[in-house]
């Protein structure tokens, strides 16, 4: 079952989806954990994963990741695209510049393209 790991177990789809305005008009919603923006698909899994279920949720947007991040080149990613996001670029171009920024440290894909943005780009 999809969902996030907290303290005390985990808040899954169906707890987000029973707390429909939890996400109520939230612009931004970020999960830069490890695979944060992957569903795998398994007989008798729910229809619908946890990118969807916050989108049903109220939230306009999401940042997530694709693939189990490094904790530094995040950390530093995060700073950038928030850095980026306060001077007032949208999203997505918040995305890309943070993007470009930790690949001239990290040139490798791994530190720096697991990020996505899904829904309102702006």
């Amino acid at each position: 079952m999809s969902g996030i790991a907290i303290y005390d177990g985990l808040f899954s789809v169906k707890d987000i989806l029973s707390n429909s305005d939890m996400f109520y008009n939230s612009e931004l919603i970020v999960l830069s954990a490890c695979e944060t923006g992957f569903n795998k698909l398994v007989p008798g899994d729910e229809l619908i994963g946890l990118s969807r279920s916050i989108l049903y949720a109220g939230a306009n947007s999401l940042i997530l990741t694709l693939w189990p991040v490094n904790i530094d080149s995040t950390k530093e990613f995060m700073i950038e695209f928030y850095k980026n996001i306060e001077s007032g670029k949208n999203k997505a171009s918040a995305l890309k510049e943070a993007q470009l920024k930790i690949k001239e440290k990290y040139n490798s894909p791994y530190y720096w393209a697991p990020f996505i943005l899904i829904g309102n780009y702006n």
